[in-house]
């Protein structure tokens, strides 16, 4: 054996020797097996000339404790979030400039994205960011039978509702009664999490004929794992006048992205109900809302965290009428407006998760070879007119150049326009008007 491949055994001797007695020495070596020890010698290889004995520290203990994985810092009483930067984009839709994307990274994400099927609906009819609660207050926009809180995370506006996990507890949004076709949005942030999350530990989001707290006679659960020792999938439920109809367990492994701050999608078109984690979608069942049911109300759960380490958090929650084809609609009409168009607060990067707007307007000109395309950008009022003005033309700008770049679509086919704050649809003085009024408007020219 050349002298390369004895040296990371040496070093691997030497730190468990360092950190550990005799006897656990070897009480480790026996738990780590080959496999692991194979695994160490690799990383050290591979580091060995470029990373300090600090970052080998790093790499070696995530193999001696299996199962753990890269987390956020353990939250801190007054200060239980992590700061604001490359994990903690600004808010969303946003005109201030709390935020901002690196755009190589951004590029890179829109193009994992560029199949991305999911379309929300074009009426906005709630959106919560929490922006005008107070922290420490719960939100006053939602009503539970618990707890929890709004907390903001460090050098950054954002804020979100802290969940906590309880028998039977459950937190309601002040939704309008649900139509029959609708969207549903939100991100999550979950902390302290490790390989003795239990298996049962979930987010259930719940569709219900109750507007209070109890599950009712007809409803539709999806439940969004958070275990990270195994694969656990996403369980399906519903009940159609009390009677259990559907119980399913979808494979999907979600720890990576659980913990990650993911973005979570929702469409239910009359009986279907679909459900996207980022960008890939895990669920699409054809008839699981009960039909002829009202399910009026929207409900989050948290269940089964026990440690009072783990730590749930959710944010910009949106709920809109609609989500159908917006194809027929720019052919038959020659303009649509949607608000699903998102983009990173303060700036012109486009959120990856609006790609599935961008995919059908591409899909469109794709056909008509013959259309071409005004897009103009509209903000709120957040900020100077100026400012504003300035943002919207380059949120339109940067539309057409993912049209362009990504699609295929020709540049001359598309012209740009912004109108900055000028001509709102929505009250600027509440989150729901703010968020009508964020928005990309397509017109046939």
């Amino acid at each position: 054996m050349n002298s390369f491949k004895i040296f990371p055994r040496v070093i691997l001797s030497f730190l468990l020797v360092f950190f550990v007695s005799g006897e656990v020495h070897g009480q480790i070596l026996k738990k780590l097996g080959k496999r692991a020890e194979r695994a160490v010698e690799r990383t050290v290889e591979r580091r060995v000339d470029q990373e300090t004995t600090k970052k080998t520290d790093e790499v070696l203990d995530s193999i001696l404790e299996p199962g753990s994985k890269k987390s956020p810092t353990d939250p801190q009483i007054g200060n239980p979030l992590p700061p604001s930067g490359q994990d903690n984009p600004g808010n969303v839709g946003g005109n201030n400039n709390s935020g901002s994307t690196d755009s190589q990274t951004t590029r890179k994400t829109i193009e994992v994205y560029s199949k991305f099927d999911y379309v929300p609906g074009d009426k906005p009819i709630f959106f919560d960011n929490f922006s005008n609660d107070f922290i420490g207050d719960f939100p006053s926009r939602w009503n539970t039978n618990g707890g929890g809180e709004v907390v903001s995370v460090n050098d950054s506006d954002e804020k979100w509702l802290e969940l906590i996990s309880g028998y039977n507890i459950y937190f309601i949004p002040d939704t309008p009664n649900l139509p029959e076709e609708y969207t549903i949005e939100f991100d999550i942030m979950a902390l302290g999490l490790d390989n003795k999350t239990s298996s049962t530990a979930f987010l259930r989001v719940a569709l219900s004929d109750d507007d209070k707290f109890k599950e009712g006679a007809n409803f539709v659960h999806a439940h969004i794992p958070f275990c990270q020792y195994s694969p656990i999938g996403i369980t399906m439920a519903n009940h159609i006048n009390n009677k259990r109809e559907i119980y399913s367990v979808v494979k999907a492994d979600l720890r990576e992205e659980i913990l990650d701050r993911p973005h979570i999608s929702i469409a239910v078109n009359k009986q279907r109900f679909r459900l996207w984690v980022n960008e890939e979608k895990h669920i699409d069942i054809p008839r699981i809302v009960p039909q002829g049911a009202v399910l009026k109300t929207l409900k989050f759960h948290m269940n089964n965290f026990k440690d009072g380490k783990e730590r749930v958090f959710i944010s910009n929650l949106k709920v809109a009428e609609g989500g159908l084809d917006l194809r027929r609609k720019l052919i038959s009409e020659g303009e649509v407006s949607t608000n699903g168009i998102l983009f990173d607060s303060g700036s012109a990067n486009i959120q990856p998760q609006s790609m599935g707007i961008i995919r059908q307007i591409s899909q469109v000109l794709q056909e008509e070879n013959g259309m071409n395309l005004m897009i103009v950008g509209h903000t709120d009022a957040d900020g100077s007119g100026d400012a504003n003005l300035s943002l919207s033309q380059k949120r339109a700008a940067a539309v057409k150049n993912a049209l362009v770049n990504v699609y295929g679509i020709s540049d001359s086919r598309l012209q740009t326009q912004g109108k900055g704050e000028s001509e709102p649809i929505g009250d600027n003085n509440t989150p729901d008007g703010k968020a009508q009024n964020r928005r990309v408007v397509f017109k046939k020219i």
